[in-house]
Formats: structure tokens, sequence, C-alpha cells
């Protein structure tokens, strides 16, 4: 079982929270590797059971170097069918568009036929930070990381 948080960041913000994330899943027994778009092939996302991918919102969406990851994934549509899938996202401002970043994000997960689970209890369809990774933010990301983690354990057993 290997995971994958694959992220992009300009102010570090989600960075932090892609450390988080992955110390996290470390943590539940899945080894775990970060990575920028720059940093990973494509042809890698076959590998990993699970993956999360994190942008900073920009107009509303996706920073363009996770687009264009995702966009060159297209390659490996039918391979990655069935995997656990993931998103957060940083902003600079209070509805400043975390929201509809992850559902672009959660998209692109879905057409690749991967399994995204949402959360009950706060940010409902991933960890978000507004500004900078608070204690709530935080918290988020460490229970969507063990949310996840547990869901992959169980889908691989299944």
């Amino acid at each position: 079982m290997k995971a994958l948080v694959l992220y992009h960041t300009r102010t570090g913000t989600t960075h932090k929270m892609a450390e988080i994330i992955g110390k996290t899943l470390e943590g539940e027994g899945i080894p775990t590797d970060l990575r920028e778009p720059s940093n990973c092939e494509v042809s890698s996302l076959k590998e990993y059971d699970l993956i999360i991918i994190g942008s900073p919102t920009y107009y509303g969406t996706m920073a363009a170097e996770v687009k264009a990851f995702l966009d060159d994934s297209v390659q490996f549509h039918r391979a990655l069918d069935g995997k656990i899938g993931g998103a957060f996202s940083s902003s600079a401002n209070l509805a400043g568009g975390n929201e509809t970043t992850i559902m672009s994000i959660i998209g692109a997960l879905l057409i690749h036929g991967m399994v995204v689970k949402g959360i009950s209890k706060g940010s409902h369809y991933g960890p978000v930070a507004v500004g900078s990774v608070d204690t709530r933010a935080e918290e988020e990301c460490i229970t969507y990381a063990r949310e996840l983690a547990r869901l992959t354990k169980n889908h691989r057993t299944s």
C-alpha cells in the first residue's frame, strides 16, 4: 500500500498541509511520497493506492501546475479506476474559492473512476486553510488523512 500527496505551493501553506497529511498517513502505516507536479512523473500515478492532491486557490480553481498535471494524466484514464483519492486547498481569504478548487480536483479524480470520501464534520470536501495553517486546518488535515488511510486499508482488503 502506498500514497501520493501531490501539491503545488507558492507561499508554503499548501506545502505545510501536504506535510501534515503525509506525516499522518505514515503514522497510519501507509508509506507516502510528497511531490510537486514538477517533481512527479504522471506515469507514477499507477503505483499508488491513495492519491491526494492539494492546490492553492487561484481565481476559484486549482493552480495551473496542478491542472496541467491532471490534464497529462488522461493518458492513464482507466489505470486509476478504483483507487482512493482526495483533495485539499488553501486560499488567502475566507470564501476565497477553496471549495470550488477542491471540487475541480475531485471532478478529475471522479472522471478517472477514483473513489472519493467526503467528511461529515468540518470542511466536507477536504481540508482547507485560509491565510495560514491554523489549529483548525491542521486538525482537518489529520482527520482527513486518517479517514482516507482507513478507507484505503479497507478497500485493499475487500
